[in-house]
């Protein structure tokens, strides 16, 4: 099984209105990140832009669609769809959400929780299983951003994705947002939360913005919109990680109102400066 590999430098998704300024000149991150289910297609204008990319950058592949959380059988033709994308680019990573999205025959454009208990770890960990053994490569599994909680949960959920890494030789993809937003939301410490979490599997780190609205009771509730800056409080608490961990591969994500490429870029660096501190800290 190939390892996940990305550069331990700062990443951006990538966007097609970007591909112009970022084809002019060698831009200065470290990788690129696609959603998989855009170049499921056969060819034409996604495959021509990604195929130079993958040139001159390295590359990871993000997965938004394959409900690993599902208590259904994995959709094989979407596996199938999958592997042609992962062996047509050989990415460096390739990674997934703890969520589901489908029921029966039908998908829904979200990404939902799912109770941690003992049935919901082994059916999680039968589909990593079956993702990594198609693939031939390591898959990192990400935490999610969560509105809600279940009373059926037995198991905290940084405890849940040790024993899924633990099990199947994933990795994990920790989005430092997520972590805030549901902390947030669920009235908890997002420091205790990262104390707990199993950081010797962590492959790849998240950034991206966040906004806030009220719920039905009108208190405060975040939503992870990826629609602008990265926050303060979120820096910060990647700041803190990094200290403790050293580099590793961190992408900005914006995928929503998405800006012009300079102010991407300007978040990429701004997390380059963080992983270049760390790492200078570790050397002295």
């Amino acid at each position: 099984m190939k390892p996940s590999a990305l550069p331990r430098r700062a990443g951006v998704g990538f966007k097609p209105e970007h591909f112009a300024a970022i084809d002019a000149t060698r831009q200065p991150v470290g990788f690129f990140e696609v959603h998989a289910e855009n170049y499921m297609g056969a060819g034409g204008p996604p495959h021509a832009r990604l195929g130079k990319l993958r040139q001159d950058y390295a590359l990871s592949i993000h997965g938004v669609g394959l409900s690993i959380g599902s208590m259904q059988p994995l959709d094989a033709q979407h596996l199938a769809r999958l592997k042609v994308v992962c062996d047509r680019y050989e990415p460096e990573s390739f990674s997934e959400h703890l969520a589901w999205s489908s029921h029966d025959t039908t998908f829904l454009n979200d990404l939902l929780p799912l109770p941690y208990t003992e049935t919901t770890l082994a059916q999680v960990c039968a589909h990593i299983d079956q993702v990594q053994t198609l693939l031939r490569r390591q898959m990192l599994l990400e935490n999610p951003a969560t509105y809600l909680l279940f009373e059926e949960s037995t198991i905290e959920e940084t405890d849940f994705l040790a024993e899924v890494a633990r099990r199947t030789g994933c990795g994990l993809l920790l989005d430092v947002n997520n972590v805030f937003v549901a902390a947030t939301n669920h009235h908890m410490d997002p420091r205790a939360y990262l104390r707990r979490f199993p950081v010797q599997w962590v492959r790849e780190i998240h950034l991206g913005g966040h906004s806030q609205t009220v719920d039905d009771a009108g208190a405060p509730l975040l939503i992870d919109s990826h629609d602008t800056p990265v926050k303060d409080p979120v820096w910060a608490l990647y700041e803190e990680l990094i200290g403790r961990t050293g580099p590793i591969a961190s992408l900005v994500e914006w995928d929503n109102d998405v800006p012009e490429w300079p102010v991407l870029r300007a978040e990429a660096e701004a997390a380059e400066a963080i992983l270049k501190r760390a790492a200078a800290r570790r050397a002295a």
